[in-house]
């Protein structure tokens, strides 16, 4: 939590190509923290400066927009908001990447939304670090800058002087983060009450859906991931398939196939499997009403127990949580 008579400023880049309904709905979640933040202290002048930076015409870094006018400007956080259509390309991005590590040099903590991780990365400040941006973003994030660790399972990942957030509407995640550190959590928490909005902590893979790498050039490979995804889509249970018949679908030796598959894919055969059974048990939860045993059993587990536990480890929820949250009203 900030202390003293200056307000922390967070500034927020205007990109080519940025939502401006992200940036407008954290101007708003910071509003609405500086209210409950003066109210509760008393202080009239208290809460966080938000300003603006968009790229001139000559390539200048400016600030366009400033809830506090007329005085300089030391932003304690920079924040690349998602992006809306084609991802930030790299030529955008380079041309704030020298301000943004000027900035972090100075002190300021760089923040990410979604597609805003492509920004970032620019700098060459993300290298080597855990960082998450949405799931569906990951592999085109993986071969721009193969040197950053990602991680789509988690919502946020806050390394102190970079803080990543996942998906599209993660912005509020991140804007409940920086009220907490810069605010306090007394403050965050009545936020998130007033937006009606979870606190940081959720997790990203509970929306995640499997999306596979099909752009890898193995026909081998391919053919049995698309083997396995006619298994999963047909009306049938899931029977389970044996790293031998998914060889044989392959037509390659098992050792050569477990070799060329996890180089293709990034999975074991069978983990790969184990995200196709529960992508299917995700659908079954949602818009059915057979019990958590019917679904395992539909899926290909003959152990309930074995299913609930893999179901965990894929989406950090149980299935009867999941449920809880996901199934359609007619499921219910």
């Amino acid at each position: 939590m900030i202390k003293g008579n200056t307000l922390p400023e967070v500034g927020l880049l205007l990109y080519p190509g940025v939502r401006t309904a992200a940036v407008y709905g954290m101007v708003d979640l910071f509003e609405a923290a500086n209210e409950i933040a003066r109210r509760r202290s008393g202080n009239a002048v208290s809460g966080i400066r938000v300003s603006q930076w968009k790229i001139t015409g000559d390539g200048e870094i400016e600030c366009a927009v400033d809830t506090h006018e007329g005085t300089g400007h030391r932003p304690v956080a920079i924040v690349a908001l998602p992006g809306l259509g084609a991802l930030p390309s790299r030529e955008i991005s380079a041309r704030f990447a020298p301000w943004l590590r000027r900035q972090h040099e100075e002190g300021a903590t760089l923040c990410s939304v979604c597609a805003g991780a492509f920004v970032l990365a620019e700098t060459g400040l993300l290298s080597g670090r855990p960082v998450t941006t949405h799931w569906s973003f990951a592999q085109a994030l993986a071969q721009r800058f193969p040197d950053i660790e990602i991680d789509t399972g988690q919502m946020i990942i806050d390394g102190g002087d970079i803080i990543t957030a996942g998906g599209i509407m993660a912005w509020t995640d991140l804007g409940l983060t920086l009220v907490e550190r810069l605010l306090g959590p007394a403050v965050m928490l009545e936020t998130a009450r007033f937006l009606l909005v979870d606190p940081p902590g959720r997790e990203q893979r509970y929306y995640s859906s499997f999306s596979p790498n099909l752009r890898h050039g193995d026909e081998a490979v391919l053919k049995v991931q698309r083997w396995l995804q006619e298994q999963e889509a047909g009306e049938g249970d899931l029977q389970p398939v044996s790293l031998s018949e998914m060889a044989g679908q392959a037509g390659l030796e098992e050792r050569t196939f477990l070799r060329r598959f996890h180089k293709a894919t990034g999975f074991k055969p069978t983990e790969y499997f184990q995200h196709i059974r529960v992508n299917k048990a995700r659908g079954l939860l949602e818009m059915t009403n057979r019990n958590v045993d019917q679904v395992a059993w539909s899926v290909g587990y003959e152990d309930p127990a074995a299913f609930r536990k893999v179901f965990f480890k894929v989406t950090g929820l149980s299935p009867r949580d999941y449920r809880r949250r996901f199934a359609t009203r007619q499921a219910a």
